[in-house]
């Protein structure tokens, strides 16, 4: 598979992820140097929001997820495979379903679980060897509800916090759904929709939902 070019939702060759990345294409800086950066801009530079779902293709383009404030863990995956792919470090989506056990009020209200699925991560082929990056939680996000906020070091895997800073459950990893080529539209909207009866009326041809 091809991990480095553009594709309609990893479309780097935009003007909004050029933009981006223009201060990493920097020749003094490695490469990882660079994957270190660009992972933290990512984390940070949009709120993690769980609460703003849709199955629009539209919506899950680099280009314009960048417009937006905020966005989910795949909307910031997308945003950072886009990046690394720019600068020439393979990238690709990888799936999963997580278990949140810390501040889940409002998930269990709105999504009836505290189960997210799917989840969105990345990996990326760094110094040789493929990492996963999980690039959800901005530190200040974090810093709310008390978890260390999630550090990539380059060169290992920098995936959900397992524990607060208290030593309490913070998060959970359920299945594993593998890595993908491009963002797969289909099976998303499939898996949302199995597991998530309560919000996706099978009868309706709705596609955007604020929760």
């Amino acid at each position: 598979m091809d991990f480095l070019s553009p594709t309609y939702f990893f479309d780097y060759e935009s003007d909004e992820i050029q933009e981006l990345v223009s201060e990493f294409k920097n020749s003094s800086l490695s490469e990882k140097e660079i994957s270190i950066a660009l992972y933290h801009k990512v984390r940070d530079a949009w709120r993690y929001d769980p609460y703003s779902l849709s199955f629009n293709k539209e919506k899950y383009r680099a280009s314009e997820i960048v417009k937006r404030p905020k966005g989910h863990c795949i909307d910031k995956s997308i945003v950072l495979i886009a990046c690394f792919r720019a600068v020439n470090i393979p990238a690709r989506i990888h799936l999963a379903k997580v278990k949140n056990h810390i501040g889940v009020e409002r998930l269990i209200e709105k999504f009836g679980s505290n189960e997210l699925t799917p989840h969105g991560m990345v990996d990326a082929f760094i110094n040789n060897k493929w990492l996963k990056l999980s690039p959800s939680f901005n530190a200040s996000l974090c810093e709310m509800i008390n978890v260390a906020p999630l550090d990539f070091d380059g060169e290992n895997d920098a995936v959900l916090q397992e524990y607060n800073e208290a030593g309490t459950q913070f998060m959970e990893y359920l299945e594993d759904y593998g890595h993908f080529e491009d963002v797969p539209m289909e099976f998303m909207e499939r898996n949302a929709r199995e597991h998530y009866p309560n919000i996706f009326d099978p009868n309706s041809n709705q596609t955007e939902f604020q929760l």
